[in-house]
């Protein structure tokens, strides 16, 4: 019997996969410049990887996670421009995070013309706390109103300001649970569009000192 994945083998993995990555020479990799090419490639090989040692609940497109059994997204970014996208839920997710985890690889790519062929370099993997995965500027504006007393009103004009993707009625709901349940800080830097556009500068720079943000590599 294979053990079942948790979190904390998930992180001791992905530090030992991201070492084993980063002296790895891949023929299909040689001149490829394609992100989502490139990810997709790492998140099928770690993937298959753990499948090999443990138990754990395959991701779907249904499902829209890597690993939901345990809450966690893989994503895969070049270190020359740290980003990705997810998938549109509700402006909701901009205030009170994703809703899952997120486990970040951070690669520098270069090729080798003698044997034609690619590395990624591993420079971060990072596990980020489904709690700390919303936006930073739009979590500390809502805690810095909370904590001056800002009341319904004040919120309200500050999602619109802040141009979140809701409706009038959204928004009042919105404002009612920002009040009953405060945020915690966000992050990620979220960036409005028909997918979110998730970027990782301060998660990389925070990990290790953050709670919640737990640097692997």
């Amino acid at each position: 019997m294979q053990p079942i994945l948790t979190i904390e083998n998930l992180c001791a993995e992905a530090a030992r996969f991201a070492e084993i990555e980063s002296i790895h020479d891949e023929p299909t990799l040689y001149g490829v410049t394609d992100g989502k090419a490139v990810g997709t490639y790492l998140e099928h090989k770690f993937t298959a990887y753990l499948a090999q040692n443990y138990t754990h609940q395959r991701g779907n497109s249904a499902s829209g996670i890597d690993l939901p059994g345990l809450e966690v997204d893989i994503k895969v970014t070049s270190i020359k421009q740290p980003q990705s996208s997810c998938p549109f839920k509700s402006a909701t997710q901009k205030v009170f995070g994703l809703g899952y985890h997120l486990l970040i690889f951070v690669y520098d790519k270069y090729d080798n013309p003698a044997n034609r062929t690619g590395r990624l370099n591993m420079q971060h993997a990072i596990f980020v706390d489904k709690s700390k995965t919303g936006d930073f500027q739009t979590t500390r504006g809502l805690i810095d109103i909370l904590n001056r007393d800002g009341n319904k009103d004040d919120i309200i004009a500050f999602i619109v300001e802040r141009n979140l993707p809701v409706d009038e009625i959204g928004a009042n709901q919105l404002a009612d649970r920002i009040l009953e349940s405060p945020p915690n800080q966000g992050y990620l830097t979220i960036s409005n569009a028909l997918q979110w556009r998730l970027q990782y500068s301060r998660v990389i720079q925070q990990a290790g000192s953050t709670s919640g943000i737990v640097r692997i590599r």
